[in-house]
C-alpha cells in the first residue's frame, strides 16, 4: 500500500536499529548460533568505516538481505577528478515513480514498487581515503520480504556455485533450468512440519489388482520414498496391497503438499485422466487452487485398480495425511465408483463432476466430431464452462445437438440427465474456487503425460514429477513475492484500495473487473420490508438482470448470481446495491481468508485445517482412538502374515529392480514398510 511520509508508522531511528537487530538475531538464530555482539556488528552503525566504497556497498547489502529489502544505489557527489565524496545507499522502495509528461496512458499500469520507504544509508570519504557511514536509517514503511523470496529481492540475485553447477547439469530439456525453479525452492526449506500422524502405513486390497505395474516399479517407489523420508520426516506414503500381497497402490504427499491442504483444501478435485485402462501409470492427483489462483496438489497417487475398495482406502488414506479435514467441496469425473467412496469417506462434502474433466472425457469420446469440425469445441465449451442462466444452457446444448447431428449420441444422453452435477447453471450455490478456470489454464497431468510411459523407470517419472512440482511451487514463491513487494496503480477510489490491499493481485484484478461493471450498472429498488431491501440491477450492454437481497442491520447482501457463493469474491451487483446505499468500503466478511495475500498466516481462519490433527503427536495419535490401536495390537499377532507379506513384496519389486534398475538395496527398502502400519483401514486387521 502505497504511504507516504505523512502516512508511514512513527518509529524512532533507535528503535529501528533495534528492530533490525531483532530481525537479523531471529533469522540468524534458525541456522547458526553467533553471539548478539556478532549480530550487532552486521547492523550498518554511523561512524564505520570500509576500504573502499564497493565494500560499504556489500556490507549494507548482506545487512538487508538479513532483513529483507533489496538496495539501490541513490545520489552521489563527485569531486572533479571522478571520485566519489559521498554515496547514498536506499531501500529500492525509496521515492515514487515519476509520471512521464506525455506518456500514453495505459489501461493496466504496471503495480507500483516505490512507496516512499524512508531507509538510506549514506557514506562519505575520509581523509585518508577511506568511507565513513555519516547517516543510517533503519526505518522502513512497508513489511520485510519473507525470508523464502529473499532471493528474488533485485540486489540479493546471487547464484551459488552449488546452485550454479545444478543448474548446468540439468538433464530434463523439458524443464527450464533456471535454478529458482528446483534448487532455490528446496533450498528454501519447508519451514513447516506438522507433526501429524505416523508417516506411511500399508492396506490390503481384497482382490487382484486390474492393471500389474512395470517390472521394478515397487522397489522403486519403496527406494524413492525411503530416500524422502529421510530428507523429510513428515514426508507421507502408504502402500496397498491385493489378495496375493503384491503392491497395488501407492499414494504420497510431501510436507508442503500437506500443508497447502490446510489452507486451500475447502474445494478439491481428483484429477484421474490417466486411468488404468489409458496406456502407461495410471496417475491420480488431487488438486486444489490457491489464494493466486493457481494449482497446488495436494496428494498423489498411483491407482492400479479401480475397485470401490481401492477408492475408500485412497479417500481413507488422504484423510490420515490430511490429519482427517473434510472439503467442502469435491470434484471429479464421472465415475460411480468414486462417487460412492466420496459418500462414505466425506459424507458432508458437497460432491460435483468436474467441468473440466467433462470436457477432457468428450474429447476422448467426440474424438471424430472434434476433428471433423472446426466450432464444435467451442460450441460444447460453451455448455461446459459459460452459460449462467438454464435458458441459455438448454438452447444452447439442443442447437449443438442439431447443429452436429447428435440428438441420439448415448455418451452425451448420458451426459445431459446428469447435467445438475456439472453444469455451472445448476451449481452457482456451490463453492467451487473456480477451480475450473484454473483447471483450464494450466494441466499438471499433461506436463507429466509423457513420463507415465513404460519407456520411462519409475524413477524417471519421480524424478520429472519433482521438478514439475518445484516449478509450480517457484510460480507461487514468485507470486508472493510480487504481492508482497508491490500495488496495483488504481483511481481513487477507497474500495479499490480496501480490496488491493488485501487480495492478491490476480484476485484483485478479478475484483476490479466487477467494479468496473457495477460503474457501469442501473439500479432500480423493488421496495422494502423493514430493515430488509430489495433491488434489481442490471449491467450495461449484458443480458439479463440480477436481483439483491440488502440487510441494513449488518450491511449483508445476497445476489441471485451467486458468484460469491460459488467464489468467494463479490458481484458488481452487490458493489452496486452497496453503493447506493452509500457504503465506500466492502464489508470485511466478504474479503473471503482463502483469496487474501496474507491466506498462509496462522491469523486467517483457514488455520483451521491446519489445527485439526496438525498438534496431535504422532504418539499421541496411536494412543487416541480409531484403527490406530488396531495398529498396535495386530503388529505382534500377525507377525507371520506380515513377513510374508514383505518377502512377497521383495520378490515382485526388488528383483525386478535388478533386472532393471541397479544399485538399489531391498532389505533396507522393505523393513521401513515394516517399522511403520501394518494395519489395514477397512477391516482393521494386520497382514
Amino acid at each position: 500500500m502505497r504511504r507516504g511520509p505523512e502516512g508511514r508508522r512513527t518509529l524512532c531511528n533507535a528503535c529501528g536499529i533495534a528492530w533490525a537487530k531483532g530481525k537479523m538475531r531471529k533469522v540468524i538464530d534458525s541456522d547458526t548460533h553467533i553471539d548478539d555482539a556478532t549480530v550487532a556488528k552486521m547492523v550498518p552503525e554511523v561512524g564505520m568505516e570500509f576500504d573502499n566504497e564497493d565494500k560499504a556497498y556489500e556490507f549494507y547489502n548482506r545487512y538487508a538481505g538479513h532483513v529483507g529489502f533489496s538496495v539501490r544505489k541513490s545520489s552521489s557527489d563527485k569531486s572533479a577528478e571522478n571520485i566519489t565524496r559521498s554515496r547514498t545507499c536506499v531501500c529500492s522502495r525509496e521515492g515514487f515513480r515519476k509520471d512521464k509528461k506525455g506518456a500514453k496512458e495505459v489501461k493496466r499500469p504496471r503495480p507500483e514498487t516505490r512507496i516512499g520507504c524512508p531507509a538510506r544509508m549514506t557514506i562519505k570519504i575520509t581523509s585518508d581515503g577511506k568511507y565513513r557511514i555519516a547517516e543510517f536509517v533503519a526505518d522502513h514503511n512497508h513489511e520485510p520480504a519473507p525470508p523464502s523470496t529473499m532471493h528474488m529481492l533485485r540486489s540479493q540475485r546471487v547464484l551459488t556455485d552449488l546452485q550454479t553447477t545444478e543448474a548446468d547439469s540439468s538433464e530434463d530439456s523439458t524443464t527450464p533450468s533456471r535454478i529458482s525453479s528446483g534448487g532455490l525452492v528446496r533450498q528454501a526449506g519447508e519451514t513447516t512440519n506438522l507433526n501429524f500422524l505416523p508417516a506411511d502405513y500399508r492396506t490390503s486390497l481384497p482382490s487382484k489388482r486390474m492393471k500389474n505395474m512395470q517390472p521394478g516399479d515397487a522397489g522403486a517407489a519403496v527406494k524413492y520414498f525411503q530416500s524422502m523420508q529421510m530428507s523429510s520426516p513428515s514426508f507421507f506414503h502408504a502402500f496397498q496391497l491385493d489378495e496375493d500381497d503384491k503392491l497395488t497402490n501407492i499414494f504420497w504427499a510431501d510436507s508442503k503438499s500437506r500443508t497447502d491442504f490446510s489452507y486451500f483444501g475447502d474445494v478439491v478435485c481428483l484429477d484421474t485422466t490417466y486411468k488404468v485402462n489409458s496406456h502407461g501409470r495410471p496417475l491420480t492427483l488431487f488438486l486444489g487452487v490457491n489464494h493466486h489462483k493457481q494449482i497446488s496438489i495436494f496428494g498423489s497417487a498411483l491407482l492400479y485398480d479401480e475397485s470401490m475398495e481401492s477408492f475408500k482406502w485412497l479417500f481413507d488414506t488422504f484423510k490420515v495425511a490430511t490429519g482427517g479435514k473434510q472439503p467442502k467441496t469435491i470434484l471429479t469425473d464421472q465415475s460411480m465408483t468414486a462417487t460412492a467412496a466420496i459418500t462414505a469417506a466425506w459424507p458432508g462434502t458437497i460432491h460435483r463432476h468436474c467441468p473440466w474433466q467433462v470436457y477432457q472425457n468428450a474429447v476422448k469420446h467426440l474424438n471424430h466430431i472434434f476433428q471433423g469440425s472446426k466450432t464444435f469445441a467451442k460450441d460444447l465449451s460453451k455448455c461446459v464452462y459459460e452459460y449462467e442462466e438454464e435458458e441459455d444452457f438448454m438452447l444452447g446444448w439442443s442447437t449443438m445437438l442439431e447443429k452436429y447431428d447428435l440428438r441420439n449420441n448415448e455418451w452425451l444422453r448420458k451426459l445431459f440427465q446428469d447435467r445438475d452435477k456439472w453444469a455451472p447453471v445448476y451449481n452457482r450455490h456451490v463453492f467451487t474456487a473456480d477451480i475450473k478456470n484454473s483447471l483450464q489454464s494450466e494441466s499438471i497431468s499433461s506436463v507429466l503425460k509423457k513420463y507415465l510411459s513404460p519407456q520411462f523407470n519409475l524413477c524417471s517419472f519421480f524424478k520429472h514429477f519433482e521438478k514439475v512440482l518445484d516449478e509450480h511451487r517457484y510460480s507461487e514463491l514468485q507470486a508472493d513475492f510480487h504481492a508482497s513487494q508491490s500495488f496495483p496503480r488504481i483511481p481513487p477510489s477507497k474500495m479499490l484500495r480496501q480490496a488491493a490491499s488485501m487480495y492478491t493481485p490476480v484476485v484483485f484484478e478479478i475484483f476490479r473487473r466487477e467494479f468496473e461493471m457495477f460503474v457501469d450498472s442501473v439500479i432500480y429498488s423493488c421496495g422494502e420490508a423493514g430493515t430488509a431491501s430489495d433491488y434489481r440491477v442490471a449491467v450495461t450492454d449484458k443480458p439479463g438482470e440480477h436481483y439483491v437481497k440488502f440487510e441494513s442491520s449488518d450491511f449483508s447482501a445476497v445476489c441471485s448470481c451467486k458468484k460469491f457463493e460459488s467464489m468467494g469474491i463479490q458481484c458488481c451487483h452487490v458493489l452496486k446495491v452497496l453503493d447506493f446505499r452509500n457504503i465506500k468500503e466492502l464489508p470485511q466478511k466478504y474479503f473471503m481468508g482463502r483469496w487474501k495475500k496474507d491466506a498462509k498466516s496462522a491469523n486467517t481462519g483457514n488455520q483451521e485445517f491446519l489445527n485439526d490433527g496438525a498438534s496431535q503427536t504422532p504418539s499421541s495419535s496411536l494412543n487416541g482412538p480409531g484403527p490406530f490401536i488396531h495398529h498396535q495390537h495386530m503388529e505382534t499377532n500377525n507377525q507371520t502374515n506380515h513377513d510374508s507379506s514383505v518377502s512377497n513384496l521383495d520378490q515382485q519389486g526388488l528383483h525386478g529392480d535388478a533386472q532393471r534398475n541397479q544399485g538399489y538395496t531391498p532389505v533396507a527398502g522393505v523393513q521401513q514398510l515394516e517399522f511403520v502400519g501394518n494395519f489395514h483401514l477397512s477391516n482393521g486387521a494386520g497382514f
